[in-house]
């Protein structure tokens, strides 16, 4: 296969691809980002359109859907009856856009997302999921598998994977500010933010055995069955602000969320579960 983009991840994916014994082509923008790869056994085409020639299946591993485009803008006729697979970030929309866009230069299409670090990228737990045509999907799976051993196909529409990966992605900043809140509080007593490892495990989990509950009230929109209801929370915002007070940190980034409390109480929410939160959130758009 060809693999376009030799950054952290691009890099990743082809070094998994030549560990799985797949013959590899590697591209990049900037030549010198592929020498290491080149070193574990891939070739290297300095031409877009050398990279693209030398297999039918091409792994897009660039910022984004805008950039893979601008990649590949002038190569359109190089694309014909080819595989084209994303593994970036972007939008659903983006996603839909690059899709026909593939598709109108007669290649098929498959959108893909690794919910992993690079480091991760060949490892049996890895997950990666893909939308766009099944058959596309089960025609390279057995390839895809070298890239890790959790592989989901979510459905055909093309914008599927860019969708979930917004959806799931969306926890990660606020969890790892959270983190980093901690870890700032404990540094303010001079204490190590590797002392609370282990109970920020067990906080995540709990969050996890709950995740099943909040997306269950979600669904039916009954929102009393998790026991902790928006008014417990909003009735700890004074808390927060004196714990920045006292310790000098910063939690600015608590007032959007404490303004979201604030509405909820308003209109009434105060004894339903914090799950409600996403009345507030919903788009208007989805007719909720």
């Amino acid at each position: 296969m060809t693999v376009l983009g030799t950054g952290s991840m691009g890099r990743a994916l082809a070094e998994a691809f030549l560990a799985g014994g797949h013959s590899t082509t590697v591209w990049n923008r900037t030549p010198h980002r592929a020498a290491p790869l080149v070193a574990a056994g891939a070739d290297h085409q300095l031409a877009l359109a050398d990279a693209l020639a030398a297999s039918p299946l091409v792994i897009s591993c660039t910022s984004g859907f805008r950039s893979a485009r601008e990649s590949l803008t002038g190569a359109e006729h190089q694309l014909a009856g080819r595989t084209v697979i994303t593994l970036n970030s972007g939008t659903p929309a983006e996603a839909r856009e690059f899709a026909a866009w593939v598709k109108s230069s007669g290649a098929r299409f498959l959108a893909g997302a690794i919910k992993n670090v690079p480091s991760a990228v060949g490892k049996p737990d890895t997950l990666l999921y893909f939308s766009g045509e099944r058959a596309v999907f089960d025609t390279h799976r057995a390839t895809l598998q070298a890239l890790g051993g959790d592989l989901v196909h979510l459905g055909d529409d093309p914008d599927l994977a860019a969708l979930y990966e917004s959806a799931v992605g969306a926890t990660l900043l606020p969890a790892l500010l959270g983190f980093f809140e901690g870890a700032a509080l404990l540094a303010s007593r001079g204490i190590a933010a590797q002392t609370m490892v282990p109970y920020s495990v067990k906080w995540l989990q709990m969050i996890e055995s709950l995740l099943p509950i909040m997306a269950g009230e979600i669904d039916d929109r009954d929102y009393t069955r998790l026991g902790s209801s928006i008014a417990l929370f909003h009735d700890a915002i004074p808390y927060d602000e004196q714990l920045g007070a006292d310790s000098g940190v910063e939690l600015s980034w608590h007032a959007p969320m404490h303004e979201l409390l604030q509405r909820a109480v308003a209109e009434g929410r105060g004894e339903q579960s914090i799950t409600a939160l996403f009345e507030l959130l919903v788009s208007r758009r989805s007719g909720r």
